[in-house]
């Protein structure tokens, strides 16, 4: 997966509700340019419209990494809208993921910093979710 693939992606979910809060602009600045991707372009990627898509051939961990950034950035701004988590849901779906695993991330992703042992435990829980 490129990163500019998932830096739209996210850019996609913070404009679900019409606008794109600073902390979200802060957080999808903060993933792309630690992608690669230069500040000045992600100013202006940020600021677009982005055509959903979504890679086939990921990893187990890029999809998990895919979801959770997703989920970190949904709960970010302290708000969950209802347009936002069928919007992850579905991405879920087209990862290969059963759609239930939103519970899971919803209840143990958060808004703020989690370490590598946290993000560890809650990506094997989530591999139980998996279509096979």
């Amino acid at each position: 997966m490129t990163a500019s693939a998932k830096v739209n992606l996210l850019i996609s979910l913070a404009q679900i509700d019409g606008t794109t809060a600073d902390r979200e602009k802060n957080y999808i600045r903060k993933i792309g340019i630690a992608n690669g991707i230069p500040a000045e372009e992600m100013d202006s990627l940020i600021e677009r419209r982005h055509d959903l898509i979504v890679p086939a051939d990921l990893t187990a961990k890029e999809k998990f990494d895919y979801l959770f950034h997703l989920v970190q950035l949904m709960k970010i701004d302290e708000r969950m809208y209802k347009e936002e988590i069928l919007f992850c849901s579905t991405i879920a779906e087209k990862l290969g993921y059963r759609k239930e695993v939103m519970f899971e991330l919803m209840l143990h992703v958060k808004p703020g910093a989690m370490d590598a042992d946290e993000q560890e435990a809650l990506e094997n829980i989530t591999r139980n979710y998996l279509a096979e």
